[in-house]
């Protein structure tokens, strides 16, 4: 009898024990969340872009390099350039591009330095719903030099083309065509533009102060090479357009 009290008795300590055991044991892991500080709020999403205005105001700078020491051969000691002329217009209509025959307009302008007919051309593009305004700026009398001018450009015609006879010259002129002003949504804050020279395809004099002696029929425009413009193994740019948006 006394042995089988004491054998109960050690069978509930041994439960006892191990009750306890399993109380106090290690418990699984739980996960562990690394590289998050759970007190760090995100970061706020990125406001997307204002709309751009429909108009915007442009200042263009046109600065001549053309000089006796970028050019060296044959310069004239009368270099100058012819006012400024073009428009703002659509991508339906283009008043020049190398590889096509010069309007008449292009003739004056790069021959005589006139802007008429081509700000004519430019007028009966507006007439069409295919332009805006007509561009006209100043000459530039002596070179080195710059002259500037300001203008408006809205989205529904937000390219520019602007051109100024090489003076004195047979054919040949400086300038832009179809510029976009108006990218990706937005107005451009600044746009250069190196400016080479082009032949109109007018006239086939070879030297700047050549005779008259018109081209028949026309060649399509084309850029400036060879004597007496190139050295040094090419053909260095006239001067640069410097397009700047001020509102």
């Amino acid at each position: 009898m006394r042995r089988l009290y004491w054998l109960g008795l050690l069978a509930a300590l041994t439960s006892l024990m191990g009750a306890c055991s399993s109380a106090s044991g290690p418990t699984a892991p739980g996960p562990v969340t690394q590289g998050m500080d759970s007190t760090t709020p995100p970061a706020p999403p990125v406001p997307p872009a204002p709309p751009a205005p429909l108009t915007a105001r442009y200042q263009v700078v046109f600065e001549s390099t053309w000089s006796a020491a970028s050019h060296p051969t044959d310069f004239p000691s009368t270099a100058h350039y012819s006012g400024l002329i073009g428009g703002t217009h659509g991508s339906a209509v283009s008043f020049w591009d190398e590889g096509r025959v010069a309007s008449e307009g292009m003739r004056q302008m790069s021959e005589r330095g006139r802007k008429s007919p081509l700000d004519a051309e430019v007028q009966q593009a507006i007439a069409a719903g295919l332009a805006e305004h007509v561009l006209s700026g100043p000459d530039l009398d002596v070179t080195p030099g710059s002259a500037s001018l300001e203008f408006d450009v809205s989205q529904g015609f937000p390219l520019v083309t602007l051109v100024t006879m090489i003076a004195p010259s047979p054919d040949w002129f400086v300038g832009v065509s179809g510029l976009a002003l108006f990218e990706h949504g937005q107005w451009r804050d600044q746009v250069r533009v190196d400016l080479a020279g082009f032949d109109a395809g007018t006239d086939s004099g070879l030297t700047y102060r050549s005779s008259d002696r018109e081209t028949i029929p026309r060649t399509p425009i084309s850029k400036l090479s060879g004597y007496p413009v190139e050295s040094t193994g090419g053909v260095r740019p006239f001067g640069a357009f410097t397009f700047t948006r001020i509102q």
